[in-house]
């Protein structure tokens, strides 16, 4: 049997929060303030406490080392990283979560953090991230895109009453690829209260005026929405 105080493995939680800032998809880093990979950048993450859940570890750390609360965010499991190199001080295994936040609003640098910022997930994936990182966030920029297939989520990235150019627009940014607006306009119009015309219409995108729509009840779509249907 292993010493109890010298456990074989080590659990942690490593977050990768995902909003479209600028047009583009962006995912929140951190610069690791202390070895290993220090000064490299990172996602948020740590180790477990004895008293709480991987769940909860998740949530604190996001908190100390960049300041979003957990109410900013619903934090999903997308997979387990074991891995025996890892991490070169002892064996690890990472939980790893993603969310796609709204309005993450301002991050601030805490705990094993130096700095944060957020990278455009294009240019964040080219980064020499530290410990496996770059494919935790891979996986996590897939979980997002499946999520706009098969949920309503797409709407919470929009104004309270958005046109459907800019709910199409934000499919576009996460799927990255251009969609046939009126073939777009058809389907989510004919989903039954994915969306809730508001009766108004706007001018905002240039043009004849547009119709306004809020997001309707529907938290889940009943088919698949993706770029080749």
């Amino acid at each position: 049997m292993s010493d109890s105080t010298n456990p074989h493995s080590f659990v942690a939680a490593d977050v990768a929060i995902l909003t479209i800032r600028d047009g583009a998809l962006a995912v929140l880093l951190i610069k690791r303030a202390n070895p290993p990979h220090q000064g490299k950048l990172a996602l948020p993450g740590g180790f477990v406490e004895p008293d709480e859940t991987v769940e909860r570890a998740a949530a604190r750390e996001l908190f100390e080392e960049t300041g979003i609360p957990k109410s900013a965010s619903r934090l999903e499991s997308i997979g387990v990283y074991s891995e025996p190199d890892r991490d070169p001080r002892r064996r690890v295994i990472s939980v790893a979560f993603a969310a796609l936040v709204p309005d993450p609003g301002e991050s601030r640098a805490g705990g094993d953090a130096a700095a944060t910022q957020w990278l455009p997930v294009d240019r964040a994936l080219k980064e020499p991230l530290a410990f496996d990182h770059v494919d935790i966030l891979g996986r996590a920029v897939e979980h997002a895109r499946r999520q706009l297939e098969y949920t309503t989520d797409a709407t919470a990235f929009c104004n309270p009453e958005f046109t459907i150019a800019e709910l199409r627009r934000v499919y576009e940014i996460v799927w990255e690829t251009k969609l046939d607006p009126g073939n777009f306009h058809r389907k989510v119009t004919r989903i039954e209260d994915f969306l809730r015309p508001t009766g108004e219409t706007t001018t905002r995108d240039g043009g004849r005026p547009a119709a306004l729509y809020t997001a309707g009840g529907l938290k889940r779509l009943p088919l698949p929405l993706s770029p080749g249907r």
